[in-house]
């Protein structure tokens, strides 16, 4: 049963989950890293996915495709990058339970990773639209809702990363898992978490369900997409969606459950931009890799780790602990 169920049993019959894969993933203490004064953890989500793809896009999936479902709808649309962990996800889970996925897809830099990405998207069953660029993206979904219509039931359709309200759930669940995993004694209550954000729901649902659950942890989130408007209001609404959606659906909540002061950005990551890799990515990969036995990718977690590094030697996090949120799922 999902903590969200647990925690507020009214959701039981009004908001429907499929289990994915296996819970709660593995919170363990990185060895230190050269200089780094800070208690680094690591939630390793990578490792989440009963399918032949994991990592934090399956979380979301968890509750999207129930919500596919109830809604009658037997195609989703969705859009992303060439590269696109969330399209692979999606097309490789919906595929499984029966549902066709249609990506547009719009262009990022080229390298061994999207290639990769590709081909395996190509193997997945999903239509795939090469639109180019966000606008001609926009411009294209109205006649894909019409062209991949079920008799007349249009597609169910996402923005990049799954990022609805429904999608933004499965990191409300996550949050209430690492809350759960300090109550346990693994860790000592983090004063930061750090994740990646290239659309928004996994921050935004961090600072909903960590908020929830009590902690006073700062969701930092660390930009590494410049083709959606990402910012501190944007993600903070998002949130508040997701928790409209539950009040919705019958839970209890507090009130309020949100501040400003939860959810911290950082943009001096991204680099060039979107897909393209930075020297400081490039730094982290190496020493994740030979300190950590752990491996990045290039466009989201080398990114993570940097910002970790850098504002603990900015002393940003003020000692900790703090907690890595590891999200790529390659198989």
């Amino acid at each position: 049963m999902p903590l969200l169920h647990d925690r507020y049993p009214e959701l039981r019959d009004t908001l429907p989950h499929l289990s994915l894969g296996a819970a709660p993933t593995p919170l363990r203490r990185l060895p230190a890293f050269p200089g780094a004064e800070t208690e680094i953890w690591i939630k390793d989500e990578g490792v989440f996915g009963d399918g032949g793809w994991g990592g934090n896009k399956v979380r979301k999936l968890e509750w999207l495709l129930p919500d596919v479902v109830r809604r009658g709808r037997r195609t989703i649309l969705t859009v992303g990058g060439l590269g696109t962990n969330w399209g692979l996800a999606a097309a490789l889970y919906a595929g499984e339970h029966g549902l066709a996925t249609v990506l547009a897809l719009v262009d990022q830099p080229v390298d061994e990773h999207v290639r990769a990405q590709l081909d395996r998207l190509r193997n997945s069953g999903a239509t795939v639209y090469f639109t180019h660029t966000v606008a001609r993206t926009a411009l294209s979904v109205p006649g894909l809702l019409v062209r991949h219509r079920t008799g007349w039931t249009p597609p169910y359709l996402l923005p990049a990363g799954g990022s609805s309200p429904v999608g933004v759930l499965g990191y409300v669940e996550v949050g209430l898992e690492l809350a759960a995993q300090v109550e346990a004694g693994i860790m000592p209550e983090p004063t930061h978490i750090v994740t990646a954000v290239g659309s928004g729901g996994t921050a935004a649902g961090l600072a909903l369900g960590l908020a929830l659950a009590g902690l006073r942890t700062c969701v930092v989130g660390v930009v590494v997409n410049d083709k959606l408007r990402l910012d501190q209001r944007g993600l903070l609404r998002a949130a508040r969606r997701a928790e409209g959606l539950l009040r919705a659906r019958g839970a209890r909540l507090p009130d309020p459950v949100l501040s400003a002061d939860r959810l911290l950005l950082v943009r001096d990551q991204l680099g060039p931009g979107y897909g393209h890799s930075t020297e400081s990515g490039r730094a982290a990969r190496t020493l994740a890799l030979e300190y950590a036995d752990l491996e990045l990718e290039p466009v989201y977690t080398a990114k993570a780790m940097a910002a970790v590094l850098d504002l603990d030697r900015r002393r940003v996090f003020g000692g900790g602990p703090i907690v890595y949120l590891h999200t790529d799922g390659p198989r």
